[in-house]
Parts: C-alpha cells; sequence; structure tokens
C-alpha cells in the first residue's frame, strides 16, 4: 500500500434548518389588567341596571283623603288612607304617612282620592265645636262628617209662635260637618229622634249663633260639594214640638 494516494472520504450529511426555540407556558395571573377591567365592566352595568329598576319603583306612601272633605274639617284617623306613589322631587309637598294629621284642621277642601298636600292645613285655625241638637227629620239621612252645611232656625209652635211661615232664619252659613252622633237605626229610628250635628265655626261667632237661634228648632241643609258649592235640602212644613238647645266647646 505504499506510494498509493489517500483518498478523500466524502462527508454526505446534509444542513438541517433550526428549528423554532420552545417557549415555557406561564400560568395565568389572576391580576391581569384585561381581566380586572372586565370584572369591573359587568360590575357597573350591574349596579346601574339596578339603580334603574330601584328608582322606576320609587314609591312613597302618603296621606289620601277618604271622601270628600270641607275646608275647616278637623282631621280624624278614618279621614285618610295611606296610597303608594311615585312624587320624585315634589314628595316632600305631601303628608306622608310619617306624619299624623290627626287634630289637624283643613284650610280647604280636599275631595276624595286627592293627596293632601301641607299647604291644605291651617295650622292657625281657632276653630271651636258647637255642638246642635237636631231632629231626625230635620237633618238630611246621609248627613256626614267632613259635609258644608248652612243651618237655618224655624218657628216653634210650642214656644208660642203662631206664624211660622215668616220665622225661617239662616243662623249659620258654610258650617263644617266636625261629627254626627245620635242617629238610630233599624225600625226603632224616627223622625223625632234627636241627633247632634257637631259643626266647626271661629269662636267668635258662637254668641250670635247661639243668640239667633233663640230656642227655635233647627233645619241642617247640606250644600251639593265640599268647596261650599251650592247647597240642596228640603226644609220641613212642620217644627219639632220640642224647641232644641245648644252647646259648644273647643277643639280637642
Amino acid at each position: 500500500m505504499s506510494g498509493s494516494t489517500p483518498t478523500a472520504v466524502a462527508d454526505d450529511r446534509t444542513a438541517v434548518p433550526a428549528g423554532p426555540v420552545p417557549r415555557r407556558v406561564r400560568p395565568p395571573r389572576w391580576l391581569d389588567l384585561r381581566l380586572v377591567l372586565g370584572v369591573l365592566l359587568v360590575l357597573g352595568s350591574v349596579l346601574i341596571g339596578a339603580r334603574v329598576v330601584t328608582a322606576a319603583d320609587a314609591t312613597v306612601p302618603v296621606w289620601s283623603a277618604a271622601g270628600d272633605l270641607a275646608a275647616g274639617t278637623v282631621l280624624q284617623a278614618d279621614d285618610l288612607v295611606a296610597v303608594p306613589v311615585r312624587l320624585d322631587d315634589v314628595a316632600g309637598g305631601y303628608l306622608s304617612t310619617s306624619t299624623d294629621p290627626a287634630g289637624q284642621v283643613l284650610g280647604r277642601a280636599v275631595l276624595a282620592g286627592e293627596l293632601v298636600p301641607r299647604s291644605a292645613l291651617d295650622p292657625a285655625s281657632e276653630q271651636v265645636q258647637l255642638a246642635l241638637p237636631v231632629q231626625a227629620g230635620y237633618a238630611p239621612p246621609a248627613l256626614a262628617r267632613g259635609q258644608v252645611v248652612d243651618v237655618y232656625a224655624v218657628a216653634d209652635p210650642a214656644a208660642g209662635a203662631t206664624d211660622v211661615s215668616g220665622e225661617v232664619s239662616l243662623v249659620l252659613g258654610g258650617a263644617t260637618v266636625q261629627a254626627v252622633s245620635g242617629r238610630g237605626e233599624g225600625v226603632l229610628s224616627t223622625s223625632t229622634t234627636t241627633i247632634q250635628v257637631v259643626v266647626g265655626l271661629a269662636a267668635d261667632q258662637v254668641p250670635d249663633v247661639l243668640g239667633a237661634v233663640g230656642g227655635r228648632a233647627l233645619v241642617v241643609v247640606v250644600r251639593d260639594s265640599a268647596d261650599g258649592a251650592g247647597s240642596s235640602a228640603t226644609v220641613p212644613t212642620t217644627v219639632p214640638a220640642t224647641a232644641p238647645s245648644t252647646s259648644a266647646g273647643p277643639t280637642g
């Protein structure tokens, strides 16, 4: 083998291109900014929606008139009913059910179903209540508190009057009925039963009213509406056999 020429060994390996370097997968981070922003957006949407729904049903309980109440009515618990209403910014102008209006006096008429505004109350009222005995036949059967009435005096033959046709006079006009008591019910009720009609009026009117009655029988005429517009009644053609008496007392 001496003298032989060495042969070159061929390298048959081919070049392989380098592949991508693998990256380590990082675990998710709970404080990822995008996750936090997403959660905040969801919470904000829920809160805004709840507030809109709550505002749509934001009602407050206030007092409403159970029936027609004339000016001068001394309020009682039965005169008012609580109703839930949505008043928004004007809620403060009406009587909330947290206020007890019993004993307060209306300065103007309030109709049935009307919300009672604070401005309708008359805090400076100095009314007294005058009790008038009236025979049942001389007052409308449906006479009730809160109505506006006129009271007439008629001559009483038992007291010696001979001409009763000219002895009818108005003794009290536009008075508010505060109470009606003594009215009989059923078969025991008669037209000669004496009922007590309590009306409200200013204290300085009482002497004039009592003087105008003068022991005569009384007839009560109910006006058509709580605001005192119009009147309707039938003046009886006969007078009671006994003369009524009157009594007065301060508003309780």
